[in-house]
């Protein structure tokens, strides 16, 4: 019996470092980030033992929402500056972590096979361009981006009884993909994901580089295993994951 307790008493001092290491982080990131993000914390779960990454994926804007909600989150990442910016200003974040960690490329893209000869921006004027799918501006990187683009263009106000407005850039990519709309703008990365049904038209430029943030949200600044999941992400091993689905170096 005596040996029996000893050797139970030995594993579970064993264990212990396990038990000690066990937590979770939940990270909210931007749609365009939910292939890419769902492979590094595969990853960082595997070289975090213990440790549980629960991933929650929207719009960015809808994640502040959430977190400004109370909503129990630990990291943030977003698909443009602004909406960290906002998240900033209200105190949401433990402003020391915000890191740029990628960036991405606004694109006009068309059904494979569409029919609708869109060749450009300008082309969307054409009466065979019916349909036209992008974010919603007021809480969709990707919208914000593409509005600012058209306006410059001197085409928002002319294209609006056209536009189609997603809840996400994966809902403007389903759009695009199964031919609901006749062009539409996405991520380049959204589009790789969905090359085999989509065909890129061209590169929009935008006013500043779209790029990537993220942070530790400010109730958490104390949590390890968020920082440790923030410095996986700027990692070599994360970077070369993100790069993998066509993410760019951040500035």
């Amino acid at each position: 019996m005596k040996r029996i307790l000893t050797t139970i008493a030995l594993a579970a001092m064993l264990a212990m470092p396990l038990i000690a290491r066990a937590g979770s982080v939940t990270v909210s990131g931007a749609a365009s980030l939910t292939a890419a993000f769902t492979e590094v914390k595969e990853a960082f779960e595997k070289a975090r033992p213990g440790v549980t990454v629960n991933t929650n994926f929207a719009a960015s804007g809808v994640l502040l929402s959430q977190i400004e909600s109370g909503a129990p989150v630990d990291v943030f990442a977003s698909a443009d500056q602004e909406t960290m910016d906002r998240a900033q200003a209200k105190n949401l974040i433990d402003t020391a972590s915000r890191r740029n960690f990628v960036a991405n490329a606004l694109v006009l893209c068309k059904p494979k096979g569409g029919k609708a000869a869109v060749t450009s921006m300008q082309s969307l004027e054409d009466k065979a361009v019916e349909r036209i799918g992008l974010g919603n501006p007021e809480t969709v990187p990707v919208g914000r981006y593409t509005r600012e683009a058209l306006t410059t263009a001197g085409l928002y106000e002319k294209l609006t009884p056209k536009l189609v407005f997603g809840d996400s850039v994966k809902q403007v990519q389903d759009y695009i993909s199964r031919g609901e709309v006749d062009a539409g703008f996405i991520f380049a990365t959204d589009a790789k994901i969905a090359a085999a049904k989509i065909d890129v038209v061209a590169e929009i430029p935008t006013k500043a580089k779209v790029s990537y943030p993220l942070a530790i949200v400010a109730r958490s600044k104390d949590n390890a295993d968020a920082k440790a999941f923030v410095d996986f992400v700027l990692s070599p091993e994360g970077q070369a994951i993100l790069a993998k689905y066509g993410f760019q170096k951040p500035e």
